[in-house]
């Protein structure tokens, strides 16, 4: 059951009141464990975490793509592969010819028994959307471990030697960069060139797309915030440059997030915040968004939204503004 305790800022927040546009994605998130523990992990995802979504409402899930015609289906975690019911889900999407994009890890490809998971989502016709915040190995194992970096690596040759990253749009594969630290990611058309220089000088790794996603002070990289005494100061920096012309190109408008337990969410942010959907002040399920349209229906805002709408805006399809 869904906690639904008060929290103070959801009430107390200067955020402007948006209101949801027609569902298109549909974000689900499949559980919270994953072979890795990175800093910026929104979900505090890891190993020893054992939520993982039941194979009855994984059946809900593609309920909800066939009645509603959704265009897109965004499977994340945690690593959203490691839930058993993970490839049938991706399957009964693309038989409905549903858009499916894996929010992958990278190193997952390289685990046991997942060793033919890349050509499993080839042979799916997927879209990767690979998480590697920086293309220098420091930086990559001091956010998300020892030896990341180079079994990111591994995985990326993997995908460029199925066609990934090479311009097919059947095939793509766009990577995800995450501030290592209390600053705004730099300005993603620019970044994009310097990875695609040294990833492909060093390693002779392709891909199509760079996502810049800022960092929400909430969960991991809240609490390291707080323990570095920083909370305050990144907070305001969201606040300072926060552009009102982000609010129009806003996931929240046209994604619904589902977490492990069939609850609904604007975002997956909220999720974590447990500031679920609510209707006459009740949690609305996975299976009552067949019932009624929240087309129209207000988005639950609260400080962490500055993050979305501060510099060139940020959503899980990079930034918003260049």
């Amino acid at each position: 059951m869904l906690d639904t305790k008060p929290l103070l800022f959801k009430s107390s927040t200067d955020f402007p009141s948006i209101k949801r546009a027609k569902l298109e994605i549909l974000q689900v998130n499949l559980g919270y464990l994953c072979n890795l523990s990175c800093t910026h992990c929104h979900v505090n995802a890891g190993p020893k975490r054992t939520e993982l979504m039941s194979a009855s409402m994984v059946d809900k899930v593609i309920d909800v793509l066939r009645e509603l015609n959704v265009k897109v289906l965004d499977l994340t975690g945690g690593a959203p592969e490691m839930n058993p019911e993970f490839r049938r889900l991706v399957k009964a999407a693309r038989a409905l010819d549903v858009k499916v994009i894996d929010r992958c890890n990278l190193t997952i490809l390289n685990e046991p028994g997942y060793e033919d998971l890349a050509v499993f989502l080839a042979e799916q016709k997927v879209d990767v959307v690979a998480s590697l915040p920086c293309y220098t190995e420091d930086n990559v194992d001091s956010q998300r471990g020892k030896g990341v970096f180079e079994s990111s690596l591994e995985g990326l040759l993997k995908l460029n030697a199925l066609g990934y990253g090479k311009g097919d749009p059947s095939l793509v594969l766009d990577l995800v960069y995450n501030p290592g630290g209390a600053f705004l990611p730099p300005p993603q058309a620019e970044l994009a060139q310097d990875y695609k220089r040294e990833l492909g000088a060093n390693y002779s790794i392709e891909f199509d797309g760079l996502l810049t996603i800022t960092n929400m002070p909430i969960s991991r990289f809240g609490s390291m915030l707080i323990s570095k005494g920083q909370f305050e100061e990144y907070m305001t920096l969201l606040r300072d440059n926060y552009l009102a012309a982000n609010l129009d190109n806003i996931m929240c408008r046209n994604t619904l997030s589902v977490d492990w337990e069939g609850n609904v969410f604007d975002c997956d942010f909220n999720q974590m915040l447990l500031l679920p959907i609510e209707k006459n002040n009740q949690p609305l399920t996975l299976s009552q968004v067949l019932e009624q349209s929240l087309e129209g229906h207000s988005v639950v805002v609260a400080d962490h939204c500055f993050g979305c709408t501060a510099g060139q805006g940020s959503s899980c399809g990079g930034a918003l503004a260049e």
